[in-house]
């Protein structure tokens, strides 16, 4: 399958750990990065509210505005599409990233149509401290399972990136 070269190549997430920042963080992306929203912290109504918050910095850069949650949601908020992993066929309209952490995982992707998948963790995280890690060698293993884009995810900086020697990487802490 042709790789789909429309995705970007740096994705922010957000959670709880970057609210305070996350104008400044977006600010700092290159143009047509993308961002996943995320804010599982917070109330339905609060969430959507700091989602319409972030949109028009969003797309003043021409971001991907992804959205943890449902293909309804994402369409009622004005998302672009949804982040998670899906075990049906990808939606119709919406770009869907899906995310795995094994093959299994990144054969769903495959066949199920998602526009990319991010793979991790590759490196530990403080999202899960202590929990595994891929590691290089086997990131790699998996990512050539792909038939579509894979983005890094888990504990990724510019620098781990460029030792990966990977494009495509996404990041909370990293480019916070």
């Amino acid at each position: 399958m042709a790789q789909d070269q429309s995705v970007p190549d740096i994705w922010l997430l957000s959670d709880e750990r970057n609210d305070a920042v996350l104008e400044q963080a977006i600010g700092r992306l290159p143009p047509q990065s993308g961002f996943v929203f995320r804010h599982y912290h917070l109330t339905a109504e609060a969430r959507a509210a700091r989602f319409a918050q972030l949109m028009p910095i969003l797309r003043s850069a021409g971001h991907w505005a992804i959205l943890s949650g449902s293909v309804t949601m994402a369409e009622a908020w004005g998302a672009d599409g949804v982040y998670g992993a899906l075990r049906a066929a990808a939606p119709a309209g919406p770009r869907w990233i899906a995310t795995a952490h094994n093959a299994a995982e990144i054969a769903d992707a495959n066949r199920f149509g998602a526009n990319a998948v991010m793979l991790s963790p590759v490196f530990p995280t403080r999202s899960h401290p202590g929990g595994d890690t891929l590691g290089s060698d086997r990131f790699r293993e998996l990512a050539a399972l792909s038939g579509i884009p894979v983005i890094a995810l888990g504990g990724m900086t510019a620098e781990r990136a460029e030792a990966l020697d990977w494009r495509r990487w996404a990041a909370i802490d990293g480019l916070s």
